[in-house]
C-alpha cells in the first residue's frame, strides 16, 4: 500500500514539473511573439519637393501600412524647421542633403545619410528682368536658402556660369513658398528653388538659366538619426521596402491618377498640375561617395565646417543596396 501511495504522488508531481514547464514556455513564446509584432512608430520630415514624393505616395497607396510600419510623415516648410525638428527629436529621419548631415555632425549631432534621393534644383530669373544670361546677372540679388542645398547648387551653378558668388548678391529666404512668391513678385531678380516650384515659377514667366540636372549634382538624401538607425532598424528596413513599392508606382502609373491627391498632401501650388514632369526615380540607393567629397570640400572652403569628414563617418548603408 505504500509503495503504491508513493507512486502516485511521483506521478503527480511529475505532472506538475511538465505542465509548469509548458506554462512557462508558453509564456515565453506568447512575450517573444508579441516582441515581434510591435514595431515603434518611425516619424520622417519632408519639403515641399520633388525628393519626397515617392513618402507622399507611399502613404497615400498605403505601402507602409502594408509592410507593417508604423510611419508618420511631417511636412515642413523650410530646411530650417526641418532640422529643428530633427534635432529636438521630434522626428526620426528626413529627406535631407549631405550638408544638413555635416552641419550636424560638426554640432555633435549624430545623423547617418542612408539614401540618396531624386531631387532638382533650378536658379531662374523673373522674366520681367530682361536677364537672359550670368554676365547679366552680375550685381543683381539671388533668393536662396542659407547654408543649404540650395545655396551649393547655387554656387555650383554660378561657377558654371563663369561668375564668381561675390559677383551676386546672394539673400536668404528659407521658406520656399516665399521665395516663389519674391521671385514671381519681382521683389528679387531671381531665385533658386527645387521642382516642382520651379516648374510653377516657369509657367508664371520666370525663365530658367541653369540647373543641378545639367550639371549633374545630387546631393540630396534622406538621413536618420543614429538613435534611429540604432533603436529602429526593423521599422527603417520595412520603410524602404514601402519607399521602393512606391517607386515603382511613379515609374508606371499614369500622372493623371495621383496627380490631385499628390499637391494637396505635398503642399504644392495648384497651378504645377499641368507643368509637373516628375523624374525617372530610382530604387533606394547609398548617396554618391563623388557629391559627397565635393560637398565637403565646398563646406571646408567656405570654413562653415572645421572636420574633413570621410564618407563612411556619415553613411550609412546597411539599409539599400
Amino acid at each position: 500500500m505504500k509503495r503504491f501511495v508513493c507512486i502516485i504522488l511521483t506521478a503527480i508531481m511529475l505532472l506538475s514539473t511538465t505542465a509548469c514547464g509548458k506554462s512557462t514556455n508558453n509564456t515565453n513564446n506568447t512575450n517573444s511573439t508579441d516582441e515581434k509584432k510591435e514595431l515603434q512608430e518611425l516619424k520622417i520630415g519632408v519639403l515641399p519637393d520633388l525628393d519626397s514624393i515617392p513618402l507622399i505616395i507611399a502613404e497615400q497607396n498605403g505601402y507602409f501600412k502594408e509592410s507593417g510600419a508604423k510611419i508618420v510623415i511631417e511636412t515642413f516648410k523650410s530646411a530650417k524647421d526641418r532640422d529643428s525638428a530633427l534635432q529636438s527629436g521630434n522626428i526620426d529621419g528626413a529627406i535631407s542633403d549631405m550638408l544638413a548631415a555635416a552641419f550636424a555632425a560638426e554640432g555633435g549631432f549624430d545623423v547617418k545619410m542612408t539614401s540618396k534621393t531624386d531631387g532638382s534644383y533650378k536658379l531662374l530669373v523673373n522674366g520681367d528682368k530682361g536677364i537672359d544670361s550670368f554676365e547679366k546677372l552680375k550685381g543683381n540679388q539671388i533668393a536662396i536658402s542659407e547654408n543649404t542645398i540650395i545655396e551649393y547648387a547655387t554656387d555650383m551653378m554660378i561657377k558654371e556660369g563663369k561668375l564668381n558668388a561675390e559677383e551676386v548678391e546672394k539673400v536668404a529666404i528659407p521658406q520656399m513658398p516665399v521665395r516663389l512668391e519674391m521671385l514671381q513678385n519681382g521683389k528679387v531678380a531671381a531665385a533658386t528653388l527645387p521642382e516642382p516650384l520651379a516648374s510653377a515659377a516657369m509657367k508664371n514667366g520666370a525663365v530658367r538659366l541653369n540647373s543641378s540636372d545639367k550639371l549633374g549634382i545630387n546631393p540630396g538624401v534622406l538621413l536618420f538619426t543614429t538613435k534611429a538607425t540604432e533603436g529602429k532598424l526593423e521599422e527603417i528596413k520595412l520603410f524602404y521596402t514601402a519607399y521602393n513599392k512606391a517607386v515603382d508606382y511613379l515609374n508606371n502609373e499614369d500622372q493623371s491618377k495621383y496627380i490631385d491627391g499628390l499637391i494637396e498632401k505635398a503642399g504644392f501650388p495648384e497651378d504645377v498640375k499641368d507643368v509637373l514632369v516628375l523624374p525617372e526615380y530610382n530604387k533606394a540607393v547609398v548617396p554618391s561617395e563623388k557629391d559627397f567629397t565635393n560637398v565637403i570640400n565646398w563646406l571646408l572652403e567656405k570654413e562653415l565646417i572645421k572636420n574633413n569628414y570621410k564618407y563612411e563617418d556619415l553613411v550609412n548603408s546597411e539599409f539599400v543596396r
